[in-house]
């Protein structure tokens, strides 16, 4: 099972451009249990990837590894230069990421406004002990336009609705126009529409040339949005295309569940659903690019 699905995740990389992020073999332990050990996982901008496991196995200790907030050993390559693990991101490698944390992590009772919440965003480029300047504006004003939140931009923050905060996060992760964006969990607690909502947004945000990169408790919803799934149990169980992992062996060995799982069989109608959809996309493509072929060569 592990060399089918890791053949398949080798051949989906061929169809991706080069990897904006790379980890590779990557290992953390925390207060002496080993909580990740030889994850290894690329991800190219114009994706949108889900990163999914059980409570427990190690998804937001992954991101905060990336970020360089917790003490590990591996390699991490970020926009192409390597970078030292257990360190916080500095210089290049910092403001290429974007870090959506989860909502609770935020201080919405800090007596600050929706504007200077998402300026906080901009601390990396602008530093500790300078005021913010023109371009720094700028960039926020684009930020809140791109969520559809600047219409609220003078709101305090602590008025805001469960939906309404989580786009602020987002926009305060966008400020720094980063070319990856990681989310932690960005769907806890909110409800469908919302959800949505949300899945477009960042969908949108893939499209335009960032990697997106979210973990994500909702196994179907996760199937459903992203281009890629990684299955993290400690370690990456396996990767690929929703199609790719249609089959229930590798969700069955990363969450413990067995054979009869009604999971296992949402999974599989919803991976079935992506599989019919991103073959219409593909012949859709490619009649348009056969069309356009055409049209040069009788013009």
């Amino acid at each position: 099972m592990t060399a089918t699905v890791a053949g398949t995740a080798a051949a989906s990389a061929t169809r991706v451009p080069p990897p904006v992020l790379q980890v590779d073999d990557l290992s953390v332990v925390l207060g002496g249990r080993r909580v990740l050990e030889g994850v290894g996982l690329r991800v190219s901008e114009g994706e949108l990837v889900g990163l999914v496991g059980p409570n427990g196995a190690g998804k937001t200790t992954l991101v905060r590894a990336v970020l360089g907030l917790l003490p590990a050993s591996g390699r991490i390559s970020v926009a192409g230069t390597v970078v030292r693990t257990g360190r916080a991101r500095r210089s290049g490698a910092a403001l290429a990421i974007g870090y959506v944390p989860q909502r609770h992590e935020f201080a919405w009772d800090f007596p600050v406004t929706v504007e200077e919440a998402v300026l906080t965003g901009r601390v990396a480029r602008i530093g500790w002990l300078r005021g913010a300047g023109t371009e720094d504006y700028r960039q926020v004003r684009r930020a809140l336009d791109r969520v559809e939140m600047s219409h609220l931009r003078r709101r305090p923050v602590g008025e805001l609705s469960g939906g309404q905060r989580q786009r602020v996060l987002v926009a305060r992760a966008l400020a720094l126009d980063p070319r990856i964006l990681l989310l932690d969990e960005p769907f806890t607690g909110l409800d469908v529409p919302t959800q949505e909502h949300l899945t477009t947004l960042f969908r949108e945000l893939a499209s335009e040339e960032r990697a997106v990169i979210m973990t994500n408790h909702d196994l179907v919803g996760a199937v459903h949005a992203s281009d890629r799934l990684f299955l993290l149990n400690r370690t990456v169980v396996a990767s690929g295309t929703p199609a790719e992992l249609a089959d229930p062996e590798p969700w069955m060995t990363a969450f413990g569940v067995s054979a009869g799982s009604p999971l296992l069989a949402a999974i599989g109608k919803v991976a079935a659903s992506r599989a019919d959809h991103d073959r219409s996309g593909q012949a859709r493509s490619d009649g348009a690019r056969a069309a356009a072929q055409d049209g040069r060569e009788h013009a």
